[in-house]
């Protein structure tokens, strides 16, 4: 039994099909059918059902899988741990970030690492929602997660990156939008809104927004993407709001500050004793603008 393996059974699982998982390792659908079947062998358990369509993941095998996620991404540190002690950042980071986080501070950081440290793989999990996020933690398979409050469970190191602010989101022309004044809920409690995944973070946040303001609009469209919510509104089906800086680029006209201001904070989570990839991550996330960055006004307030 090697760790090989160990990556051949996570790979079968996160694609459902032996083929497929063949495919993605380079390898022939045979051999990974071999290296499966002795790995079960040495189990003494049967990690897969056959299927006409692919394969399931059997209870033993989901108990196996998540301790051989551990034992892959442990690997994968003592590697990179190696290398950065000899002076060369490489391998993977793997980090968590909540939906609309650093969506234009992001790729600026990433950017930077990448002509710094060209060796070294940053592999984002974008927008898990609560479950997924615990589930990610729990597993011990991230590095760094960026969030704007912890997920249960998680002992990661806190580090404070600013604050994020909210804004109204109306389409082009809109009334409310005339005079560039701050908006308050209430102004909006009679549009009809683009709202998120149910279970998602930011619906739920939006949902205890209104909640608490004793408001109930109308939902006319659900959107998975910021980015997708943004260009709904953009075509006149409704309204939203959103972190100010999610906002893409060619459509901030369309945004709004709020009344009084909404603002969460931006915190980073980094494992405990970090190596110096999530070291030079850190630094970079530090030297970011994480207060409203690429609107042309500040947030309002009371």
């Amino acid at each position: 039994m090697n760790l090989r393996q160990y990556e051949y059974a996570l790979a079968v699982a996160d694609e459902g099909s032996m083929t497929a998982a063949a495919e993605r390792l380079g390898v022939t659908q045979p051999s990974l059918s071999q290296q499966i079947a002795t790995l079960e062998k040495h189990l003494g358990v049967q990690l897969f059902t056959r299927t006409p369509s692919g394969v399931t993941v059997t209870v033993p095998g989901r108990a196996f899988l998540a301790e051989a996620k551990i034992a892959t991404t442990a690997s994968r540190r003592a590697i990179t741990a190696a290398r950065a002690a000899d002076g060369e950042l490489a391998g993977e980071l793997i980090m968590a970030v909540h939906m609309g986080l650093g969506a234009r501070q992001l790729p600026q950081v990433l950017g930077q690492l990448r002509k710094r440290h060209p060796k070294l793989q940053v592999t984002l999990h974008e927008e898990p929602d609560p479950t997924d996020m615990e589930r990610l933690v729990r597993q011990g398979t991230l590095d760094m997660i960026l969030v704007h409050r912890f997920p249960a469970g998680c002992t990661f190191d806190v580090h404070p990156l600013g604050e994020e602010a909210y804004v109204a989101v109306l389409p082009k022309g809109h009334p409310l939008l005339s005079d560039g004044a701050a908006l308050r809920l209430e102004d909006l409690a009679s549009q009809g809104w683009i709202r998120f995944r149910r279970g998602s973070l930011l619906d739920d946040y939006l949902a205890r927004l209104l909640a608490d303001a004793g408001l109930s609009p109308h939902t006319v469209a659900r959107a998975s993407q910021i980015s997708t919510a943004v260009r709904l509104v953009a075509q006149g089906l409704g309204v939203t709001v959103v972190p100010a800086s999610a906002i893409p680029e060619g459509f901030e006209e369309l945004a709004c500050p709020l009344l009084p201001s909404l603002t969460e904070p931006v915190l980073v989570g980094v494992r405990r004793n970090p190596g110096a990839a999530e070291t030079a991550m850190l630094d970079h996330l530090h030297q970011q603008n994480w207060c409203g960055t690429g609107l042309l006004w500040q947030p309002a307030t009371v």
